[in-house]
């Protein structure tokens, strides 16, 4: 037997009739396809054509949404040969490859994430992949190779590496200059519950995308949304766990005295206040940060007990802090009187 004898005499209709019909010159190999019979295959009129480098779809025509990421992933991961069985069954032609050191990102990423604002698969213009820094790899055809430091840690979807939602609209936020894509992308992430705003606004800080004012714009947008959000899972809080009605959204003052700072919500009668920290991570987050402290330093000291919430506790455990509340509530019959305060709507 010679090194090109293929290793199965089944004929090579199994290998375009399988579900995936991407593959790589290395595993069409290790399938017993010759090199001539590769020429063969893809000549200009055979039913097979070169998708991308080494990258061969098995059938003529378009490839659908998902043959192409299968392909770009096929032309970016490292290979792995080894997941690749020789010989080919009729109801398993071949694995699903190991996509080593490849991470889908971008648009295709959301759209995948379930986004509505992106465009279907078949119709993107290129797809984003995220590989090492060091990896020798270009961009070619509809693939765009993007290097980092780091990989994201990806997240499966439809049997794809796929990078998180704050890091795929990074990557794809880099290459939009369309405000209104920007700002339809980003308050999606949010309001479809995709994440929160500040994981967003932290990855945009990463790739120093701050500086662009239409991102600003659509950023601005996006903590308003966040906050609003946020405000709605808090009214729930109180109506769905039976806590007393606050005042909602006031300001402190000292009688005669300074400002005291705003509050989301105030049960006077308890001394109990409720702050909703919506802070984005920018470059000033230390001295927001310092300011929330020194509020919350200066209530306490007047006998005011504040609770401090993030978006993140709202969604995801609303009844442990509708018990947080509850219990500051339910102390403040043994603590000493607070002082008198001036209630303002804010």
């Amino acid at each position: 037997m010679t090194h090109n004898t293929p290793l199965s005499p089944r004929p090579l209709r199994h290998l375009s009739e399988a579900p995936r019909r991407v593959l790589t010159t290395a595993q069409l190999r290790a399938h017993g396809v010759t090199a001539a019979e590769l020429d063969a295959q893809c000549r200009p009129d055979g039913p097979w054509r070169e998708l991308l480098p080494h990258v061969i779809l098995l059938h003529p025509g378009p490839p659908t949404g998902e043959e192409r990421l299968h392909g770009a992933l096929l032309y970016t991961a490292r290979t792995a040969e080894p997941g690749v069985p020789a010989q080919p069954t009729a109801d398993s032609p071949h694995r699903p490859p190991q996509y080593a050191e490849a991470v889908l990102t971008g648009l295709a990423a959301l759209t995948l994430h379930g986004f509505s604002a992106t465009p279907p698969l078949s119709d993107l213009d290129h797809v984003d992949v995220l590989v090492p820094r060091q990896r020798r790899l270009r961009s070619t055809g509809y693939v765009r190779v993007l290097r980092t430091p780091a990989l994201p840690v990806a997240h499966p979807v439809a049997g794809l590496p796929v990078a998180p939602v704050p890091r795929a609209l990074a990557d794809a936020v880099a290459e939009l200059t369309d405000a209104e894509a920007v700002r339809r992308l980003l308050t999606e992430a949010v309001r479809g519950g995709h994440c929160e705003p500040a994981a967003v606004v932290r990855e945009l800080t990463r790739a120093r995308l701050l500086d662009r004012p239409h991102v600003v714009d659509a950023v601005d947008a996006l903590l308003a949304e966040g906050r609003s959000i946020a405000e709605d899972r808090l009214y729930r809080m109180v109506r769905e766990y039976g806590l007393p009605d606050p005042v909602w959204n006031v300001d402190l003052r000292l009688p005669g005295g300074p400002h005291l700072g705003g509050l989301d919500a105030y049960w006077p009668d308890h001394a109990v206040a409720v702050e909703l920290d919506t802070r984005a991570p920018r470059q000033d987050d230390d001295a927001l940060w310092s300011e929330y402290a020194r509020k919350r330093e200066h209530l306490e000291r007047l006998g005011i007990t504040v609770v401090h919430l993030t978006p993140r506790k709202l969604r995801d455990s609303l009844e442990q802090q509708a018990t947080v509340v509850r219990t500051a509530l339910m102390a403040s019959a043994d603590r000493d009187p607070a002082a008198y305060v001036v209630v303002l709507p804010r």
